[in-house]
């Protein structure tokens, strides 16, 4: 076991997570998240929707000791996903559907996982025992993120960071080993309420409050089942998460093109209109999703999401396959069909009528 002063570790430290790829590496104290009072009341009004596992992991979110035991430090570190506005561009817009930046290249868990793995074999030369989390561990991500400088809440309950804006990954590492701690960052939102106006749903219900059963990015990710039929035409041409409260923060005028290629923007994101998505089968779905962080969703979610989102913004051309679709052995595929295929109906109906 190599000995060393934490300072030196801690130069060290940021310098090989900076090798590896991320963007920044800051340290804060293995203490209860500052938000648990807050965490714990969202839970009981049921605002985490079907996201179960928020509730069963409820204690060790508030306490990371009872994740690892004798851990000293949290490392949080930050990876840049922007890919700047080339993967959707204005006029593909309501043709292909809109998928949420992170999701445009491959997937991110297992993109930073690799890095997390070369970082942990790092920390094991020095004699720490660690654990690590890539949005999947029972852990309070922002509020240690926001405790070790990484960014500030911002009021969409986002981290904002003045070098990165909003568009960042976060991951974090637990260590038995006791690292300097770096200091928070300031809240710079000032009046700016942009990202709140900006929610097509209004699941921003005000500055840092979050009702996740409105927010598209739980509709067309954490839902399982149907998506409530009073949402649907608000989530628009969106088929998998949402970006509009982030593409509002003016901190992103600053966001910079992400040094990591794995987070380009791949056909299976850009390339296919909605009625191609249609007629993807299982085999099919899992093959063009295989690197995608969409695959999470399976066949089931995401036609589910295409079907709403032509119902939105299809024409009588998408119908034929609309049709097929509703005719598809998954329930939850055939429903969402058939209110995308009234939903255009109507519009043509309405749009006769003014012709009239």
């Amino acid at each position: 076991m190599t000995r060393i002063s934490g300072a030196e570790l801690k130069a060290r430290l940021a310098a090989f997570a900076r090798d590896v790829g991320f963007d920044s590496c800051r340290i804060a104290a293995c203490n209860a998240p500052v938000h648990t009072t807050e965490f714990r009341d969202w839970l009981r009004q049921h605002a985490h929707g079907e996201m179960d596992y928020m509730q069963r992991g409820e204690e060790k979110r508030c306490d990371p000791q009872k994740v690892l035991p004798g851990a000293r430090s949290i490392i949080v570190l930050a990876l840049n996903y922007f890919q700047g506005h080339a993967g959707h561009s204005a006029a593909a817009i309501g043709k292909m559907g809109r998928i949420a930046r992170y999701a445009w290249g491959d997937d991110y868990h297992d993109v930073i996982a690799t890095k997390l793995s070369k970082i942990d074999n790092f920390l094991r030369v020095f004699g720490g025992e660690q654990k690590c989390y890539v949005d999947t561990g029972p852990i309070l991500e922002r509020d240690h993120a926001a405790e070790a400088g990484i960014g500030w809440h911002g009021k969409s309950t986002m981290l904002i960071d003045r070098r990165l804006g909003t568009w960042f990954f976060l991951a974090e590492i637990l260590t038995t080993l006791e690292l300097p701690l770096d200091a928070s960052q300031r809240d710079r939102c000032g009046t700016c309420q942009r990202c709140i106006k900006a929610c097509p749903t209004g699941a921003i219900t005000a500055p840092h409050r979050l009702d996740a059963r409105r927010c598209i990015s739980y509709l067309t990710i954490e839902l399982k089942g149907s998506i409530p039929t009073e949402l649907r035409s608000l989530v628009g041409d969106r088929i998998f998460g949402c970006d509009d409260c982030l593409d509002a923060c003016p901190w992103n005028r600053f966001a910079q093109v992400s040094r990591e290629t794995s987070f380009s923007a791949q056909r299976s994101t850009a390339g296919r209109s909605l009625r191609e998505y249609l007629e993807l089968n299982d085999t099919d779905f899992r093959t063009l999703f295989r690197n995608s962080a969409i695959k999470r969703i399976k066949r089931r979610g995401f036609l589910r999401n295409v079907c709403v989102a032509l119902g939105n913004v299809g024409n009588v051309s998408d119908i034929p396959a609309l049709e097929r679709a509703a005719a598809d052995p998954e329930p939850l595929i055939a429903e969402h069909a058939m209110w995308a295929i009234q939903r255009i109906r109507e519009r043509c109906k309405e749009a006769l009528a003014v012709v009239c």
